[in-house]
């Protein structure tokens, strides 16, 4: 949120013993989680109407899942790594770069995948009393990533701010979930580059 590592398992799994994964079946679980809470909610996104969309056993999605939490964090990481995938090295700059994929994460929190974001997150508040688990499974990975860009970016002196690039990146992506969750404005594509040059002070 899964994808994100390369077409792996998804991010923080637990690898479990028996027959490997299907790469179908799991992306039918994922695929139908996340239909199920992007048009029915949270509530009602439980493993018996995930079994019955994807016409997978119950059995199976508790063998790979250790909570209804874990699935729907990892479908939501199923979907934002093909909407959102991570900027490649062949794609420009870093400033271009982490512009780019803060432009498309401010456009995508308008629809329906910023209120599923949200809704998984406050799942995971309401059920672990964190959002550590949203973060082990499905933010690490790509605040890692981002934040590689950047000081990449740093490093080669076409991103001029000083500081460590995680504080940039949280300043960044903060910012805008910051203002998306309050209503703050809109969030729009042009403000999100406007942001990460205001932010990382790109030469030139």
């Amino acid at each position: 949120m899964a994808m994100a590592k390369g077409g792996g398992e998804e991010a923080g799994s637990t690898p479990r013993r028996g027959r490997p994964r299907s790469i179908e079946t799991t992306n039918a679980i994922l695929e139908s989680a996340y239909a199920l809470m992007a048009a029915t909610g949270l509530a009602t996104t439980t493993i018996d109407a995930v079994a019955r969309h994807s016409s997978v056993s119950k059995m199976t999605i508790y063998k790979w899942w250790p909570s209804r939490e874990a699935l729907l964090i990892d479908a939501f990481l199923h979907h934002a790594a093909q909407m959102l995938p991570l900027p490649p090295a062949s794609s420009g700059s870093p400033a271009a770069r982490t512009r780019r994929h803060a432009a498309a994460y401010a456009e995508a929190l308008q629809g329906e995948f910023g209120k599923v974001q949200l809704a998984v997150i406050s799942e995971c508040i309401s059920k672990t009393g964190s959002a550590g688990l949203f973060y082990a499974r499905y933010l690490q990975f790509r605040r890692d990533a981002l934040v590689e860009i950047i000081a990449a970016g740093q490093n080669d002196g076409s991103i001029l701010a000083d500081g460590p690039a995680g504080d940039l990146y949280d300043a960044i992506y903060g910012s805008l979930f910051y203002r998306y969750v309050f209503g703050i404005t809109p969030i729009t594509p042009g403000y999100a580059r406007s942001l990460v040059d205001l932010i990382l002070r790109p030469k030139g």
